[in-house]
């Protein structure tokens, strides 16, 4: 996960600063260096009066442009006269665009990943009529009043067609949310918490705060564990343990914790008929083998129309969505630490052990989308603070002087830094506690 996480954030980095490289170098601005990495150099070389370097620190990357306040603080250059190729000789209205390049990259690259897994790969879901037995529910869920076999048919007074239609960004981050369920054939209205998304910071918790009752059979089995020595098969159908009906994954696995390390008989059907197994089920309360939902799935993919559509709707729809959890952060909602990750926590989070490249593209358009908003802050050091000056410089027509830019550089560097530590802190104490 630690491999695809420094992949996935080296071409972000990459694309992000190649937009500030190719907008400065359209307004003939002089690029001293485009790094990905920061130093010690591992290598570089010269192209064009620009060095192109790759830095043995990965998680990050630079463009140092001639005439600009940034990171470097290079004093004795912002010293000396302006020359008509540096970043601080040229319009302020160019010197935007610049500072604004490297967003905009990272929203076309959201947009056209997003776009293009529609295309290729499409929708997968779980069509509500399939979901037929209802949610299997955590501690979380269980406490705001769900629970098993409920089956949410709405949200905030809005008909869901598919499973997935539960997990809408709303129903987490906006206040006054609701599901509408039926219980036991009677309709019923369940409200979310304000703070639900700060339940739901564990990994873990979000993972199976609600998910399908999921009828199944034998996938893959294990050598060497119970299933294997007691002779169950791939494509098996389990229907009782001890005489209890095992039709679903969740009660199977309830009743498995019961019986771990105990003998146990389980009848499962193979062939037109069935047959009575007797095995220890394992101290951790496994059979060892993979189980394979059998609720209808459906597969749709997009034309390009409608791929670029819907793709640009989901991109964008990480930006509210990060909008949402500051505004549930200043409301005091959500616990910063809680919903701040570093990369140990979004390796852990956001990609699988497994490689799976569906998964990686999904996720780096996540990462993508969410690097802009990010960048987009007005804080000194990131773009956004460079924007909130350059707005002032067009506005009041007068440019901020230079010892205030540096100033503000040197907060904002010291804020970053700052948050760096809590954020590396956050993911080590989480890998303890949690």
């Amino acid at each position: 996960m630690t491999a695809q996480l420094l992949l996935s954030l080296s071409i972000l980095v990459a694309l992000h600063e190649f937009g500030h490289l190719i907008t400065a170098k359209f307004f003939k601005m002089r690029v001293e260096k485009y790094y990905i990495g920061f130093p010690p150099k591992v290598f570089s070389f010269m192209w064009r009066g620009t060095e192109y370097g790759w830095g043995a620190l990965p998680l990050g990357g630079f463009v140092k442009i001639s005439g600009m306040i940034d990171e470097s603080m290079d004093k004795a250059a912002m010293n000396s006269e302006p020359q008509p190729w540096e970043f601080r000789s040229k319009p302020a209205w160019q010197r935007l665009i610049v500072m604004l390049g490297g967003i905009i990259m990272n929203v076309i690259t959201g947009i056209v990943i997003f776009s293009l897994i529609l295309l290729i790969i499409g929708d997968k879901s779980i069509p509500l009529s399939s979901a037929k037995f209802g949610i299997v529910t955590n501690d979380v869920a269980k406490q705001i009043g769900l629970k098993d076999f409920d089956q949410i048919i709405a949200l905030n007074g809005k008909k869901i067609e598919t499973f997935e239609d539960i997990y809408q960004p709303e129903a987490i981050v906006n206040s006054g949310s609701y599901y509408t369920i039926l219980r036991n054939g009677v309709e019923m209205k369940i409200e979310l918490p304000a703070n639900l998304a700060d339940r739901l910071s564990d990994k873990t918790e979000q993972k199976s705060f609600i998910i399908p009752v999921m009828p199944f059979k034998v996938g893959k089995v294990k050598s060497g564990m119970p299933a294997a020595s007691a002779d169950i098969r791939e494509g098996d159908s389990l229907l009782r343990l001890n005489g209890t009906s095992i039709q679903f994954f969740h009660i199977l696995q309830e009743q498995l914790k019961a019986n771990a390390g105990k003998k146990v008989t389980i009848t499962l059907w193979r062939a037109g008929q069935e047959i009575d197994k007797e095995l220890e089920v394992s101290s951790e309360g496994l059979l060892g083998f993979q189980p394979v939902s059998t609720l209808q799935t459906t597969q749709k993919t997009y034309p390009f129309g409608e791929a670029v559509a819907k793709g640009t709707e989901q991109a964008f729809d990480i930006v509210w969505l990060n909008i949402a959890g500051f505004g549930k952060m200043f409301k005091g909602e959500l616990n910063p630490a809680n919903a701040v990750q570093g990369p140990i926590g979004m390796a852990q989070s956001l990609f699988g052990a497994q490689w799976n490249w569906e998964n990686f593209w999904r996720m780096t358009g996540v990462l993508s989308m969410a690097l802009a908003f990010m960048n987009l802050l007005p804080i000194p050091a990131l773009d956004g603070g460079h924007v909130v000056f350059l707005l002032y410089e067009m506005i009041s027509r007068r440019k901020p002087n230079d010892k205030v830019l540096e100033r503000a550089q040197m907060v904002g560097m010291a804020l970053l830094l700052t948050l760096i530590v809590l954020v590396f802190f956050n993911d080590i104490r989480n890998l303890f506690v949690k």
